[in-house]
């Protein structure tokens, strides 16, 4: 491709503004329009972008984006559920997509999309950072490549803070989110299945709000999203996984962990720490035989985002696949399949019983 990829973002909020500091760092990419209703949330982007701000339009709506400029990718950032109408008039381009997750707030929606997408030639491309970490990519790669034997357990935890305040503050109701359980842990859910590598069966959660937002109000209304959860997952084969979930948990110094159990190894990865320990199984009073390795992050990377370097690690294999006419590493039936199993997962948690993915639809 002989020019820079043209690029629009529709959002440009706070992930808004992440990619837009990660795609400056690409020089074979420009952005030269930004789409949102919201005037201030457009200035602070602009602000971003800094110089290279003079040569970008804003627009309140797709539509309008689309009438005025010629792009070669779009950047969906707006919030979730937005996404049906943003990708409604995108879809009907050839234009390479990029849409954040979750995909839709809904089955329904998500289907509707991940349907559309797979009848187009053009790259559509679900955003799920968590794949694109350094050291969870080094960790998917081993055990997929046999570090822990036959897979038997995967367990993910992250502990974290509460969800940080939006515009209009659209992510404390489930109607907007889809749900904590599609809203957050859709990515995952969509490592569960990358890892395992195959399709999952049923979902139990037991969640609830017990202690974020309980004393807040928007027009009267409490806010109804699960701010802590265990889920469990079972998937095709017998393979097992489980999500720990806690959002008030900031204090905690390893965000995010890990782990895969096998027939003869267990591994996991933490993460900011970015370590992966590996722990052959050993005979009962031998020494341990625990090997750990460090996954250093380009400091640039970090820099650019919040997510321990992904966003710019998933930038770069996007642009590649837009610039190369390559296929999509996460494609929009792997969001489907994640806000599926998000879904399932909250009604698991409303009903307090098993449900099987086939309920779903």
């Amino acid at each position: 491709m002989a020019h820079r990829l043209r690029i629009g973002l529709v959002g440009s909020g706070m992930m808004g503004r992440e990619h837009i500091r990660n795609l400056k760092l690409f020089p074979q990419a420009e952005v030269i329009a930004l789409v949102d209703p919201v005037q201030a949330s457009l200035d602070r982007a602009l602000t971003t972008l800094g110089a290279q701000a003079a040569a970008v339009r804003t627009y309140g709506d797709v539509e309008a984006m689309l009438a005025d400029r010629t792009l070669d990718a779009v950047l969906v950032v707006s919030p979730n559920h937005t996404h049906r109408a943003v990708l409604e008039p995108l879809l009907a381009t050839n234009l390479a997509i990029l849409c954040e997750k979750p995909l839709c707030t809904t089955v329904e929606e998500s289907r509707w999309a991940a349907d559309l997408a797979a009848d187009r030639s053009a790259l559509f491309w679900t955003g799920m950072e968590y794949r694109y970490m350094p050291p969870v990519g080094r960790f998917v790669d081993a055990v997929r490549d046999g570090a822990v034997g036959r897979l038997v357990m995967l367990s993910i935890r992250e502990h974290r803070f509460p969800f940080l305040v939006k515009v209009g503050d659209w992510n404390r109701f489930s109607a907007n989110t889809g749900g904590t359980m599609v809203e957050k842990c859709c990515h995952f859910f969509d490592l569960m299945r990358l890892i395992i590598g195959r399709e999952a069966v049923s979902v139990f959660c037991s969640g609830a709000m017990d202690v974020n937002h309980l004393d807040e109000r928007y027009d009267g209304r409490r806010p109804d999203i699960l701010d802590n959860s265990y889920t469990i997952v079972d998937f095709e084969g017998g393979v097992r996984a489980m999500l720990d979930l806690c959002m008030f948990a900031e204090g905690e110094a390893e965000q995010e962990a890990v782990a895969a159990v096998g027939d003869r190894a267990k591994l996991e990865v933490t993460i900011p720490a970015g370590v992966l320990a590996h722990s052959p199984r050993t005979p009962l009073g031998a020494p341990k035989a625990v090997t750990r390795t460090a996954v250093v992050v380009d400091k640039t990377a970090l820099a650019a985002g919040t997510h321990h370097g992904a966003t710019y690690y998933q930038t770069q294999a996007f642009l590649d696949a837009v610039a190369s006419g390559g296929p999509a590493q996460v494609t929009a039936h792997d969001g489907l399949e994640a806000v599926r199993i998000g879904a399932a997962a909250e009604l698991s948690a409303r009903t307090h019983r098993v449900v099987r993915l086939d309920e779903i639809g």
